[in-house]
């Protein structure tokens, strides 16, 4: 079952950060997530975490943070938490 964990809000192309506004559940590093958009979906490990410049392990809901991303996104894309099915 996947859970949506947050939506981009912005995208820095040349840094491959991602930023995103967690929504639902804590964000962390570790945490393997699903990006998806309207022109691609793909998944990856959450390897770095950002909030205001300095490096976290966790982001809480409500938080706004960077997030290094393997490929392009787009504003409006959504962050799926993965989980193994029970």
């Amino acid at each position: 079952m996947d859970i949506q964990i947050g939506i981009v809000t912005r995208y820095y192309d040349a840094l491959h950060i991602a930023v995103v506004e967690v929504l639902n559940q804590t964000l962390k590093v570790g945490d393997k997530v699903k990006i998806s958009g309207l022109h691609h979906e793909f998944v990856q490990d959450v390897v770095s975490l950002q909030v205001e410049y300095k490096a976290v392990t966790e982001v809480a809901v409500g938080e706004v943070c960077g997030l290094l991303v393997d490929k392009p996104v787009e504003v409006g894309d959504v962050l799926f938490l993965l989980t193994r099915a029970v």
